[in-house]
């Protein structure tokens, strides 16, 4: 995915939506920008299957050797699907954070969290104020 078309969340998780049989389905994942703040990660809890978030709410975490840091929903739903893969390649969140490093996807069942999001030029401004 390009990450110029993505939508940002300040908690530094990206998110593409996409149609799919009628449905409003996001794919989401952690920005390359905290991928690197992060540094040698070591382990990621997923979100479950069936699980219901809510915006600004934790869904999972990943942990650097540094520290362990929340996963935060952008939008309203539930997930649909996970990338099992990331517990034994977690460096594809860094090689390819916006492709094979996606972490779920999830049904939105509300789109009030899309108009807090950041476009890409927002979200770069942010990371390079911060």
């Amino acid at each position: 995915m390009n990450h110029e078309e993505l939508l940002y969340a300040e908690t530094h998780e990206w998110l593409h939506l996409a149609e799919q049989n009628g449905d409003k389905i996001a794919t989401i994942g952690i920005s390359a920008f905290a991928v690197e703040a992060l540094t040698d990660l070591v382990y990621i809890q997923l979100p479950e299957i069936g699980q219901k978030v809510a915006v600004g709410e934790s869904f999972g975490e990943v942990e650097s050797v540094k520290a362990v840091s929340d996963l935060y929903s952008p939008i309203e739903g539930e997930v649909i699907e996970v990338n099992e893969s990331l517990a034994d390649d977690l460096e594809a969140l860094s090689t390819d954070p916006y492709g094979k490093g996606w972490v779920a996807k999830i049904k939105l069942t509300d789109e009030g969290g899309l108009a807090d999001l950041l476009d890409a030029d927002s979200y770069q401004k942010q990371c390079s104020d911060g």
